[in-house]
């Protein structure tokens, strides 16, 4: 029998997220070890639930939903999602424009496969959040990353952008807050991207799902309200602002000028309808999700769980002779830097593995994010604090003793 291979569209396809490091995790884990992992932003798994109200929702409705709803979702979920964009100064669009889906990663891989040809190019940020590049990949376009920089609060490189618009440019991805930095992009830098990207005839792809998730009041603006002259689609969900990663709802939301975009929008309407809905037991919470008091708002004031454990890698991360840490401004992450000389590293897949192999500390290396250099990784801040605290103890001592091999 002939021996059938991956396709070679996987080629350039990475989620080490859940990669090959995660996988000896795994494997350890079932010969007994206890593995602190802090590779994904998984709430619920480090005590941070969701409100009872949710659930409540979810319970109460779960006999409404055993049949397909909507391909663009339930009604009442829809346009709680309108009304939240309208509260923040987004006016020109209804319940038409939003589209719900398992949570907003397969809205993504929709857009972008709706709207690239072979060879088409879509600007995506490095360190990325990895979807955006394997989904262009898969779609048959081009990821070409623009740089952020490090040395300016990972604020993307305006000039760089410029440099790598071509007449094979579709689109640009802004991920705002960022994943994996944690940077929170002033509004008038956001607003010279979507400037650029209105003079070269762009589509924006706003990847906000940390938009609740803020610190020390930084200033976020939602890029949908910046601007009518292009497509903006905006991607957001619960996951992480109300802790259901497992429930899988999130959206995506087109503003701006749907007129010149029309066919664009009938493929995304084609690929939504085909997989026929979204789940719909968790699109029963939104409206109850969206309304009211939003409980993350505890969470990321000063006195809050979250702020605090962000304060605390932060502050242990620099500590450590040879490792320096931007402060994040929002999300769930920190994305450190290594000096590589002074601990010869040279592959950081190798450096994660020896950090989970010595100290049982899971983390993703910076290169799993699209990070040329082998010189970063990403952390999660999201256990309590005595328990972050140990596992800062453990990277500290195992950079205090480290020399790649």
């Amino acid at each position: 029998m002939r021996k059938f291979r991956k396709s070679h569209k996987l080629d350039n396809v990475y989620y080490d997220i859940r990669g090959p490091v995660v996988e000896e995790a795994n494997r350890m884990t079932q010969n007994g070890m206890d593995i602190m992992h802090l590779n994904t932003g998984n709430p619920p798994a480090f005590n941070l639930g969701a409100p009872d109200a949710i659930i409540r929702d979810i319970r109460t409705n779960l006999r409404n939903s055993e049949a397909y709803c909507h391909h663009k979702g339930l009604f009442p979920a829809r346009n709680a999602i309108v009304q939240y964009y309208q509260t923040r100064g987004l006016r020109d669009i209804d319940v038409e424009d939003v589209y719900i889906g398992n949570g907003s990663s397969e809205l993504v891989s929709i857009c972008v496969q709706a709207l690239c040809d072979d060879g088409d190019e879509i600007l995506i940020p490095t360190p990325d959040y990895p979807l955006w590049t394997a989904s262009t990949f898969l779609s048959g376009g081009k990821a070409v990353h623009y740089i952020c920089d490090e040395e300016n609060n990972w604020y993307p490189d305006i000039e760089d952008i410029k440099s790598k618009i071509t007449d094979k440019t579709k689109a640009i991805v802004i991920i705002n807050p960022n994943n994996p930095t944690g940077s929170v992009y002033p509004p008038e830098l956001v607003q010279e991207i979507v400037d650029l990207a209105v003079e070269h005839d762009l589509i924006i792809f706003a990847d906000e799902i940390y938009d609740m998730i803020i610190y020390d009041d930084q200033n976020f603006k939602p890029i949908s309200t910046m601007t009518k002259d292009t497509l903006v689609i905006t991607f957001n969900g619960l996951s992480k602002s109300h802790r259901v990663p497992g429930f899988r709802v999130g959206w995506a939301v087109l503003s701006g000028n749907k007129e010149d975009t029309k066919d664009y929008i009938e493929g995304i309407d084609l690929l939504a309808s085909s997989r026929l809905c979204a789940n719909v037991p968790a699109q029963q919470a939104v409206q109850t999700a969206l309304g009211g008091y939003q409980s993350i708002t505890d969470l990321v004031k000063p006195s809050g769980r979250l702020h605090r454990q962000r304060d605390i890698v932060y502050e242990r991360l620099n500590d450590i002779d040879g490792v320096s840490c931007v402060k994040p401004g929002g999300a769930l992450y920190a994305f450190p830097k290594i000096d590589i000389e002074k601990f010869n590293i040279t592959d950081d897949v190798q450096f994660a593995l020896d950090l989970l192999k010595r100290e049982h500390v899971l983390i993703v290396q910076g290169t799993g994010f699209n990070w040329i250099n082998p010189d970063h990784f990403r952390i999660v801040f999201l256990p309590d604090p005595d328990n972050l605290n140990e596992c800062m103890d453990r990277i500290e001592h195992f950079f205090n003793n480290y020399h790649q091999e």
